[in-house]
């Protein structure tokens, strides 16, 4: 496997996250680094059904000039307890110097309790470039148009969905 481009980006610890491992990607592949839950050992976080709640990973980021970072959900925590990112991606941008924590909501039916050093998030570095807007009267016209919100595979559903029924294309 080819090695991956990388990118240095400094981090500051802050006093309730020592003695927590840094952020480590945990495949040779894996396009997220793990963030950990910086909570105290001794009350762990409590989430409820239904209930959201910021949850500290004790980190600042010093991200280069032309790049982001990306919060994303981690895969086993929806599959198996319900638990994502509320605001997902949540974007951390070059020149924010907070701490950064991760906006968790319980999708289940059961309380999740949120351990020290609980693997909650994946950081997903991204480089990305500034748009400069310009004000037209015209927009190019495409096959595609105005569709949204799933009009690009509308015609080919087959099967029950959260839409409800699978619709036959209109002839």
């Amino acid at each position: 496997m080819a090695k991956a481009p990388t990118v240095d980006i400094r981090i500051k610890r802050l006093p309730h996250a020592r003695g927590l491992a840094p952020p480590a990607y945990h495949s040779a592949g894996a396009a997220g680094l793990d963030l950990l839950a910086a909570v105290d050992a001794a009350a762990p976080l409590t989430l409820a059904p239904g209930a959201r709640a910021l949850v500290p990973t004790g980190l600042i980021l010093g991200l280069p000039r032309g790049f982001e970072a990306q919060v994303r959900p981690r895969s086993g925590l929806a599959l198996h307890h319900g638990i994502t990112v509320l605001n997902s991606p949540g974007t951390i941008d070059c020149d924010y110097r907070g701490e950064v924590q991760v906006l968790l909501v319980n999708l289940s039916d059961s309380p999740f309790a949120v351990c020290r050093g609980a693997r909650i998030a994946q950081l997903v570095v991204q480089r990305c470039v500034r748009g400069t807007l310009i004000e037209v009267e015209r927009i190019a016209v495409t096959k595609r148009g105005a569709g949204g919100f799933g009009s690009t595979g509308a015609a080919a559903a087959t099967t029950r969905g959260a839409r409800g029924p699978a619709r036959r294309p209109r002839r």
